[in-house]
């Protein structure tokens, strides 16, 4: 059996964590001893793991730099003797891989999940260094792994494995009861946005396409889903703008599928991202998507067909192709059920976890 060690910083509701939990749970048991350690601390994906049967130890990790924290991953690493660390975030992939390569263990596999332009000089002298000890680095797009490499990264160890999302599953509540529920009229027409309310994902530009859609049309309303550091800010900026009749947050949800089944649209305003999973879940819902012609968007959405891409920042662009497709039904239908059967022709959960689960193979025999 092969022993296999997840290292990442938590696991609340991102990208990465919902990847990492799909993948933890989906890997076959009689072949995979799997174990999670989170640095920093736990989140509602936990529960998820636990669910599942898989160890979950919180490392405590209190400052960006923690000695301590680090020996606490490495005696845990020791004792637990893996065959494989596979890390995930900046932070995991410093702290695990640096403690994984003292620990002895000999694969070593790091997670690049974004393009990250936050990045410095420090934080990339890290991974150049730490990649030296790195067997592979797993990432789910071809333009993350363009970023790296533009870097400095070694392109050969790089694997590209795209996200994978669950079939949609339809909860039985109509549109009306949604509707009521979040006391908005019966015409309305319903445009999600959903991530961390943080500055990556530019949702300032979003609530100021709600205005200008406003200007067009009196039915359509943002419904912005998701939780962050910029939220109170982004709720003075709509305050400002006086268009809190037309943009509503809902802050963390975990009925997400049960909101998106009936969006109309879906808006990502991201100016970076890796591969989104509220694009991947929507267009598993049959929504059509409008997101920023970004490279992780490019592996998704297929301009024209399942969606389309606009330019990073413009505002207008994301009002005028909503508008038009708010009122062409017929147009949003074949949209979405392409969409569908893209994802589940490239972004099915057991053919991601199949992929992972051939390099973990791979490694370990040789």
């Amino acid at each position: 059996m092969i022993r296999l060690l997840f290292v990442i910083p938590t696991l609340v509701r991102g990208g990465a964590e919902k990847q990492l939990t799909l993948l933890a749970c989906g890997l076959p048991r009689g072949e995979f001893d799997v174990h999670v350690a989170v640095l920093t601390h736990t989140g509602p994906l936990e529960d998820s793991l636990c669910d599942a049967g898989i160890a979950v130890t919180v490392i405590g990790k209190r400052w960006k730099f923690d000695p301590l924290s680090y020996l606490r991953l490495r005696r845990f690493i020791v004792a637990l003797r893996p065959d494989i660390i596979h890390t995930w975030l900046f932070a995991a992939n410093a702290y695990g891989r640096q403690a994984a390569a003292s620990a002895g263990v000999r694969h070593i596999i790091a997670g690049e999940r974004c393009v990250d332009s936050w990045k410095g000089a420090w934080q990339w002298a890290i991974d150049r260094f730490l990649a030296r000890c790195s067997e592979r680095i797993v990432t789910n797009s071809t333009g993350v792994k363009e970023f790296y490499v533009s870097r400095g990264l070694p392109s050969e160890k790089f694997v590209v494995i795209p996200n994978a999302v669950e079939p949609a599953v339809l909860e039985p509540v109509n549109r009306v009861e949604l509707l009521t529920e979040l006391r908005l009229p019966p015409n309305t027409r319903l445009i999600g946005a959903v991530g961390r309310l943080w500055p990556q994902k530019r949702v300032k530009d979003l609530i100021w396409a709600a205005d200008l859609l406003k200007s067009m049309r009196d039915d359509a309303h943002l419904i912005i889903v998701g939780d962050g550091p910029q939220r109170s800010r982004l709720e003075r900026y709509r305050e400002q703008n006086e268009i809190s009749d037309r943009v509503h947050f809902l802050g963390e949800r975990s009925d997400v599928p049960r909101l998106m089944q009936h969006f109309d649209l879906l808006w990502l305003g991201s100016e970076y991202e890796g591969q989104s999973n509220a694009i991947l879940e929507a267009m598993a819902a049959g929504v059509p998507v409008i997101a920023t012609d970004i490279a992780g968007n490019r592996d998704m959405v297929v301009d024209g067909v399942t969606g389309y891409l606009v330019p990073v920042g413009d505002r207008f662009e994301f009002a005028r192709r909503a508008h038009w497709l708010l009122d062409d039904e017929a147009l949003r239908r074949k949209l979405g059920a392409a969409g569908q059967k893209r994802v589940l022709r490239k972004f099915t959960v057991a053919h991601m976890v199949e992929r992972h689960a051939n390099l973990y193979r791979e490694l370990v025999r040789g």
